[in-house]
């Protein structure tokens, strides 16, 4: 087990709310049979000229507000986000730190695995954890309607903006990762691509490459792959987990998932109908919404399983201490 508390929260849906309704009428499609396949009724679009470290810091904030920390007792920031943060250079966790007060004190990076990120991060926060180093912040912001256009319909219609934040520190006896397994399978085919503007020389958007069922196959066998990896590696049956977190990209998939799985609606945290697919912060924002809404206990073990562009896949199983 590696030693890790969770020790405070938040989440945040910034921008005005967007209804599939408003973007099937954009589109001159049907809106009840879009949002019969997409699963999504709203979405959370924030203004243009919005600063990812702006949202970033207001809602570490109040993660640190749930932790009972001064900002000064972090030790390291890590932003999380799939569309390269506020600039390409500075790394956006820098200014996240300036807007807390931080100068000299924090190492700030910027951590990119798509959606698959906040995994990520949370595996290396809890090992810099675990060898003295903490505690740390993990920001997940995603303003994924900077990337959408109506031209590329498959992308505008499911994704949104959202945000989160978690500060995890040193463990309590008997809580901590259980398992924890992450892979990437780069040779599989481009599935879901923003291309980089300085390479293309103009404007992008996300755009998903695959075709649908098989962008469906690839993430159904990728989240099953790394669930059950993980509960091997922590000798435990998914029917013992109390609660399961999977990523939410739209609500068919959603639903497709815990079919796959076998995991009944009540051990999990539904978000995506009312947010859209928002990328890396779809599991700390269910996270957040798990520890406030429901009856965690003590003991309790929280399975993240997720996989993103790349193809990367992984999975965490986090117990609830005392």
């Amino acid at each position: 087990m590696i030693p890790v508390r969770i020790l405070g929260t938040a989440s945040a849906a910034p921008g005005r709310v967007v209804t599939t309704a408003e973007l099937a009428t954009a589109l001159g499609r049907d809106s009840q049979l879009l949002e019969a396949r997409t699963g999504i009724r709203t979405r959370h679009w924030t203004a243009p000229g919005t600063r990812m470290a702006e949202v970033g810091a207001e809602v570490l904030r109040r993660a640190l507000g749930t932790a009972g920390l001064e900002a000064r007792a972090l030790r390291r920031l890590i932003f999380v986000n799939s569309t390269g943060g506020d600039a390409l250079i500075p790394a956006t966790a820098n200014q996240i730190a300036a807007a807390l007060g931080l100068s000299g004190s924090c190492d700030a990076f910027d951590l990119n695995n798509a959606c698959m990120g906040f995994l990520s991060a949370f595996d290396l926060a809890a090992r810099s954890i675990a060898t003295g180093w903490g505690p740390v912040a993990i920001v997940t912001v995603e303003l994924l309607s900077r990337a959408v256009a109506p031209d590329a319909p498959r992308s505008y219609l499911v994704l949104g903006d959202a945000a989160a934040a978690v500060v995890l520190g040193p463990a309590r006896e008997g809580e901590g990762l259980l398992g924890s397994v992450l892979s990437n399978n780069g040779a599989l085919p481009p599935d879901t691509v923003l291309a980089h503007p300085l390479l293309t020389g103009r404007p992008e958007q996300v755009q998903f490459h695959a075709a649908r069922e098989e962008l469906r196959r690839i993430a159904l066998d990728a989240l099953a792959s790394a669930t059950h990896a993980v509960l091997a590696q922590a000798q435990v049956a998914l029917g013992e987990i109390e609660w399961v977190l999977p990523h939410q990209p739209n609500g068919s998939m959603f639903r497709s998932v815990l079919e796959v799985l076998g995991v009944e609606p009540a051990r999990t945290v539904p978000v995506v109908e009312e947010i859209g697919s928002v990328g890396a912060a779809a599991i700390p924002f269910s996270l957040d919404r798990l520890l406030r809404t429901r009856p965690v206990r003590p003991g309790d073990r929280i399975l993240m399983t997720g996989v993103g562009a790349g193809v990367a896949q992984g999975a965490l199983l986090y117990r609830v201490g005392p």
